[in-house]
């Protein structure tokens, strides 16, 4: 599925958070064109008639027309600690742009979600079967070097696949999907050549190793034990594989210098250096407007939106998102494991207002989403939402009533204890201090205190969402070109990034039929829209709205924006002469 953010409010914390192959479009892709409307920022810009919006947006131009040289500066959200992002604890989202500068991956995605291979380091790939086995080959680019002159073979391929398999439990990954139904990887011809059999068909081999998958190559010395795969890239990156090399990593100033590899084998990168600079997204505008960063992700914040359009050397570009914002219940909290608790708690969520609220100054059309793994303008979506999906405060009060949660004054009670929730939100991103205190309001009408829980960002992931120390949250999750095998890490029971910690078997299996179903295109989407409506039942995750694409960028630089379905091309990315 695709998706994931506010009228003075600043973009949203985001999470990355789905796998390659797919959240965003599953098996037939679709250009992700959300709806936009033109004119200006006033509060009945979204009345206005809706424009099908471009799905990228990044100013593209040929690299020979650009400067050779210059420095971007990239404001990105969080400084990590952990920059392996397929280990659990690494798959945030500005860490995720740090490492595709650096590290390999197969696949080019284009606008409408086709993935090409990056021939960089994948001459070519194809999938035949054989004794009744799907076998993939991956021809790598003999040309290919780690950064320590080690060449990129198919044991690296083999170390990672294996890392990621889920057999091994000490390895902490963000997902197995796909991995975990490989049966063995074998050297074909040469060292270059990689042979890969699955134990049963998985339809979206193309989302492996896929840099919109946020899922690049390791080394296989860094991967090939569970240690080394958990800890080798903690506080630093050892060695890398990509058109850009580590110059500098600043703790203390957040940031992380990449400089142009003079050993890449690859059309030479037009920019000398990209600077990321980790901060609050409150302070990117004004970064921005400083001249401080060339580039941020307005997302959905009207103000920075409002700030950044002002700054005579930048401009803003918009294009349809494949990200969606989305509420994430704590399944395992005490008060939250009642199932009837969390469809109540779904049905006082005015998911409109909020959209409505959030988007305000954007000249977005609001909607609600109501599909976990399909945007709406995707083929196959489907609102599959049923009554869960409707704001109806008295019926979320009679389901609370059945869960044995009374009215005691205007608090509900059950065994003596109050029912009240904690809605932890990350410091500097008032989209979600907006949230709840909408959130806080509407739940009030039936009865629960949700106290709003204010953390450090660069806390908000490690030492509260992944270890479940939170009741709700807001976040946005990325989509990428595929649906259910991407969904999976999500919504899977032990998927690595099931942050409402709770599924089902029935959710597992119709994840698995869809992401399996390569014959079967049409039946893998009615598989997908069947997984989605269990996903409704299970209630971990409340879609709320998909997400427009819209960066604030340095007009001069070209190749680099609004991404959409893509990601870039970091040595296409320039100043124009």
């Amino acid at each position: 599925m695709a998706g994931t953010s506010p009228a003075t409010q600043e973009e949203e914390l985001v999470k990355v958070s789905r796998y390659p192959l797919a959240l965003v479009a599953t098996l037939a892709v679709s250009s992700l064109a959300l709806t936009a409307c033109g004119g200006s920022d006033g509060d009945d810009a979204e009345q206005k008639a809706p424009q099908k919006s471009t799905s990228i947006n990044i100013k593209a131009t040929d690299p020979a027309k650009l400067k050779q040289g210059g420095t971007m500066n990239w404001a990105i959200q969080t400084f990590a600690t952990q920059w392996n992002i397929v280990e659990i604890d690494g798959l945030q989202a500005g860490p995720t742009e740090v490492m595709k500068s650096l590290m390999p991956t197969f696949w080019t995605a284009q606008a409408n979600g086709e993935q090409l291979p990056n021939k960089a380091f994948l001459l070519d790939a194809s999938t035949k079967t054989v004794k009744g086995k799907q076998v993939v080959t991956w021809h790598l680019n003999p040309k290919a070097k780690w950064s320590d002159g080690t060449p990129i073979t198919w044991k690296d391929v083999a170390a990672n696949t294996r890392a990621l398999s889920g057999h091994d439990k000490a390895y902490k990954v963000t997902s197995t999907v796909g991995f975990d139904q490989v049966a063995d990887v074998k050297k074909g011809k040469d060292d270059y050549e990689a042979v890969m059999t699955f134990d049963k068909p998985f339809a979206d081999w193309k989302g492996m190793f896929n840099a919109t998958a946020n899922q690049p190559l390791y080394p296989a010395k860094y991967v090939s034990d569970a240690k080394a795969f958990n800890t080798a890239y903690v506080n630093k990156i050892p060695v890398t594989g990509n058109a850009f090399k580590v110059g500098s990593i600043d703790k203390s100033a957040k940031t992380v210098t990449v400089v142009a590899d003079p050993k890449w084998w690859g059309d030479k990168p037009k920019l000398d250096k990209i600077v990321f600079h980790a901060m609050d997204q409150a302070s990117m505008p004004g970064a921005f407007a400083n001249g401080e960063v060339d580039y941020f992700d307005v997302g959905g914040d009207a103000s920075a939106f409002k700030q950044a359009s002002k700054v005579a050397a930048g401009e803003i570009r918009e294009a349809g998102g494949p990200n969606y914002r989305q509420f994430t219940f704590n399944g395992q909290s005490d008060k939250l494991k009642d199932p009837k608790v969390r469809h109540a708690l779904f049905m006082a969520t005015d998911r409109a207002t909020i959209a409505k609220s959030d988007l305000k100054g954007l000249g977005w059309k609001p909607s609600t989403l109501d599909n976990h793994l399909l945007v709406d303008n995707q083929k196959g979506y489907q609102n599959n939402a049923g009554k869960l999906g409707k704001y109806d405060p008295k019926a979320a009060g009679k389901l609370l009533d059945e869960a044995g949660w009374k009215l005691s004054g205007k608090i509900r009670k059950k065994d003596g204890k109050e029912l009240s929730l904690r809605f932890v939100i990350p410091s500097g991103t008032p989209a979600s201090t907006n949230e709840g205190s909408m959130l806080t309001q509407m739940y009030q009408q039936i009865g629960v205190k949700l106290q709003v829980q204010t953390v450090p960002t660069n806390d908000f992931f490690d030492k509260y969402i992944t270890p479940g120390d939170f009741d709700i949250t807001p976040y946005t999750l990325l989509g990428t070109p595929f649906a259910a095998s991407g969904s999976t890490n999500i919504y899977a029971a032990k998927g690595g990034n099931n942050t409402a910690r709770i599924g089902s078997k029935k959710l597992d299996d119709l994840l698995i039929a869809a992401s399996t179903n390569a014959a079967d295109p049409a039946g893998a989407l009615k598989q997908t829209n069947q997984a989605d409506a269990e996903a409704w039942q299970v209630a971990g995750v409340l879609p709320l709205y998909q997400r427009p694409d819209i960066a604030a960028i340095n007009k001069k630089l070209a190749n680099m924006g609004a991404l959409g379905m893509t990601d870039p091309v970091y040595e296409r990315i320039g100043f124009l002469k």
